[in-house]
């Protein structure tokens, strides 16, 4: 199981396109991929679960990934998130 903190870079947080984006990502790999932020742990493979967890732009969330391709799953989520998801983030 490997584990790391980043913090949310778009400026509406995770609303749907880029929980979209955050889902395809973390189902292209085989171990399980979570994130805790605050009380909540979810399901990074599912857009729902992203979406309950109301993360906005600041927030700092914790990946974690536990399988057998936990190191490359964990290196391109928390690559996505600092790129912006998709979205272009303000400078």
């Amino acid at each position: 199981m490997v584990s790391q903190k980043v913090v949310v870079k778009n400026p509406s947080g995770l609303h749907l396109r880029p929980a979209g984006l955050l889902c395809r990502t973390a189902m292209e790999f085989k171990c399980r991929v979570m994130f805790t932020f605050r009380e909540c742990t979810v399901n990074a493979k599912s857009v729902l679960s992203v979406l309950s967890a109301c993360v906005k732009e600041g927030d700092e969330v914790n990946f974690i990934c536990d399988g057998e391709d936990e190191e490359k799953a964990l290196q391109t989520i928390i690559k996505a998130v600092e790129d912006g998801l998709g979205e272009e983030l303000e400078s």
